[in-house]
């Protein structure tokens, strides 16, 4: 083989690294600005559970997760106060509502009209600690650490605000509330993925004579086995949790690549039934409505909020 001939067998096969790297890129870019055009996708959840007690009317939960919100974020506050439309008996937020120091005046703005409804919040990471700039494909080799040098968010004006606006703190307490008749009886932890849940147990009086009339509900961020696993065997009747984003970058056809906790993925998003200790409990596992600032973008996996309605048994 002639040297000329070498040289040109080189000049192609470059050309085709080139051709290839280059149609990469397309598609990478291409990719991207898909995923910023769909995290502003709001969508709504509808889900229908039957664990009321015989005769109750329906109530309905709208459960928010992730909020991750930033300032200038004007498309999410609109659809975050278009909400109080659907007029739920009861508002559940799950934690991580903010990504930004700022965030915390316009956030309170968006969520003022929700607050017109009862509601009960438990704190997430991203409550307490601003997320940071980090290579995405860290996910895959499992959850997320925390920081070392974090930088602090302002969580007791969040708190603040959620307590001046009627929503209750179920920061490892418990709480029994009165909803349209009948008593629901929560308890809450401080987020699992910093390892700060501290279970408070259930309200007194949950498991008398008139239980049959009661309500237990768990409030998680992130929803760690031990943690579900504690909910369900102590007979929690109802699960809420957050944190996984749905996957946030999700394949069609397959779903999520991780949960950023120790859930499998397949149950990174939507409503499952959670067994433990011989018990069986509905869990609901929200998508989430936003993205760290830094990872700002969604594919096959939309934002959302999830309006959940318990009924009566037929």
């Amino acid at each position: 083989m002639t040297m000329d001939t070498l040289v040109s067998r080189a000049r192609t096969i470059g050309r085709g690294f080139a051709v290839t790297a280059g149609a990469g890129t397309v598609a990478g870019l291409a990719a991207f600005g898909y995923g910023l055009w769909e995290k502003n996708q709001f969508v709504l959840r509808e889900e229908t559970l039957p664990i009321l007690p015989p005769g109750r009317d329906p109530f309905r939960i709208l459960h928010l997760s992730d909020i991750h919100f930033v300032p200038g974020q004007d498309k999410k506050a609109a659809w975050l106060r278009s909400l109080a439309e659907l007029r739920p008996d009861l508002v559940v937020n799950t934690g991580d509502n903010l990504s930004h120091i700022k965030a915390v005046d316009p956030l309170l703005a968006a969520l003022k009209p929700l607050m017109e409804f009862p509601g009960v919040f438990v704190p997430g990471s991203n409550d307490y600690f601003a997320p940071t700039l980090k290579n995405p494909a860290s996910y895959l080799m499992g959850p997320s650490k925390a920081r070392p040098k974090p930088v602090a968010l302002d969580w007791p004006r969040l708190r603040s605000g959620f307590g001046m606006g009627g929503w209750v703190d179920l920061t490892n307490r418990n709480q029994s509330l009165v909803l349209n008749g009948m008593r629901f009886d929560f308890s809450g932890v401080d987020d699992p993925h910093l390892n700060r849940e501290r279970y408070a147990g259930w309200p007194r009086g949950t498991r008398n004579q008139d239980a049959k009339d009661h309500l237990r509900v768990a409030v998680i961020h992130a929803p760690y086995q031990r943690v579900l696993d504690h909910f369900t065997g102590e007979g929690a009747d109802l699960l809420l949790a957050g944190h996984t984003h749905g996957g946030q970058l999700c394949i069609p056809g397959y779903g999520a690549l991780v949960s950023n906790c120790d859930l499998p993925t397949w149950r990174a998003k939507g409503l499952n039934d959670w067994q433990s200790n011989g018990r069986t409990t509905p869990v609901n596992v929200s998508g989430g409505i936003g993205t760290s600032r830094f990872a700002p973008v969604r594919i096959a996996c939309r934002p959302e909020a999830v309006l959940l309605t318990l009924t009566s048994p037929s």
